[in-house]
């Protein structure tokens, strides 16, 4: 049995889009790792860093 004269009915494969980050984000992601960083560094000296005798 020949089958060259079928047609198959397939799904088409969705294809992805590439993820884009828009400028609003980016400055977003941007101040809150400067945010996190500040916040990190004001806890060390805060809490873990021994006060240095005056």
């Amino acid at each position: 049995m020949n089958d060259n004269n079928i047609i198959k009915f397939r799904k088409r494969k969705l294809q992805k889009q590439p993820r884009t980050v828009t400028p609003g984000m980016k400055k977003a992601l941007i101040w809150l790792a400067i945010t996190a960083a500040l916040v990190t560094v004001w806890s060390y000296y805060q809490f873990i860093a021994t006060p240095r005798p005056m």
